[in-house]
């Protein structure tokens, strides 16, 4: 008897969790769909005035810094998740002049505190699009954030902040593989020259990741630059031989550049090869590049194109060149024609 009340008892019990967990559920679901609906009305109503507003429209501008907080919040989080996929910088100079006059950066403030990835994310682009290097040390700590999406959020803001106070942390984290490579370089580019110096500091002290700091220097570096990549340029290692000819190619060869560039193109790897063709594109300077580089046009495909463009950059020192040395392939020979053809209609 008493067994059976405990079996009956325990079959209401589960009966009545498991119609708890069901209710539960299903008003979850109907917030969230409350919530969803709610936030696609707002986007209905506002969309077309912030639009506006983009467009430099002052009473559009009004309309939106006047609507409620909870309205303005919603507005800026579609505004500114636009910016996630495109990053014109003429868009995110208007968005943030018109975030900005929303005065949301308390809130931005606590959703950097939040449980949720998408509202942490959401709070580092906010203030990243404000430029409010008061926060600039909360970035930089996001790119530690155990989910990916907040750490490439924490990149893009450091992009759009552009406070030198967190260059050395997006320098130091190039070779960070938790990060997305496009996203690294996006941040650093972000700062141009200024960049520079700290990437051949950070390339002296730690040679194992010279590919790395080569392809940086293709995107901020300069003539001070040039020395460190014609010593890389005869590195050990083959994608560092060739990450230095692509920044060379992007920073204009010297005489000692040129001359490193015209050896490559004997060597053993074809990816080297390649670069090296693509750094001598219009150099008509010492060493007669073009005569080396019509020998190339019977090499494999990306060899022979590089070698092609750049003695169609070089004009008629190109052709010249082709009229000395004649391709024996099929390839070569084709692309003699290509070559001999646009310079004689340029």
């Amino acid at each position: 008897m008493i067994e059976r009340s405990l079996l009956h008892l325990a079959v209401s019990l589960a009966a009545v969790l498991a119609m708890s967990m069901l209710a539960a559920v299903t008003i979850e679901r109907a917030v969230f769909a409350y919530e969803e609906m709610w936030r696609r009305r707002i986007k209905r109503r506002y969309l077309p005035i912030a639009q506006r507003a983009l467009e430099g429209d002052a009473d559009a501008t009004r309309t939106l810094v006047a609507s409620p907080t909870r309205h303005r919040v919603e507005i800026a989080t579609f505004l500114i998740t636009a910016l996630i996929d495109d990053r014109d910088p003429q868009l995110i100079a208007r968005t943030r002049s018109l975030v900005q006059h929303m005065s949301l950066i308390p809130y931005a403030e606590r959703l950097l505190r939040s449980r949720r990835w998408w509202r942490r994310a959401l709070g580092l682009r906010a203030l990243g699009l404000m430029q409010d290097k008061a926060h600039t040390a909360m970035i930089v700590a996001a790119l530690d954030d155990p989910d990916p999406d907040v750490r490439a959020a924490a990149l893009d803001a450091l992009a759009d902040l552009q406070d030198p106070a967190s260059l050395a942390a997006i320098v130091v984290r190039l070779n960070d593989i938790s990060l997305q490579r496009g996203r690294r370089l996006a941040a650093l580019a972000a700062f141009g020259a200024e960049a520079e110096p700290r990437v051949l500091d950070l390339a002296e002290i730690d040679p194992w990741h010279r590919a790395d700091y080569a392809r940086a220097l293709a995107i901020c570096g300069s003539q001070l630059s040039r020395a460190a990549l014609c010593e890389w340029a005869s590195d050990q290692r083959v994608d560092v031989r060739a990450a230095a000819f692509r920044a060379l190619a992007r920073l204009g060869l010297d005489d000692r550049g040129a001359g490193l560039a015209i050896r490559a193109l004997d060597s053993a790897d074809a990816d080297v090869r390649a670069m090296a063709a693509y750094a001598l594109r219009g150099w008509i300077g010492s060493g007669d590049a073009a005569s080396h580089l019509a020998v190339r046009l019977d090499d494999t495909w990306t060899v022979a194109v590089q070698a092609a463009r750049s003695l169609e950059a070089m004009g008629p020192a190109g052709a010249v060149a082709l009229q000395v040395v004649r391709p024996r392939s099929d390839l070569g020979a084709f692309l003699a024609r290509q070559i001999l053809w646009q310079v004689s209609a340029s």
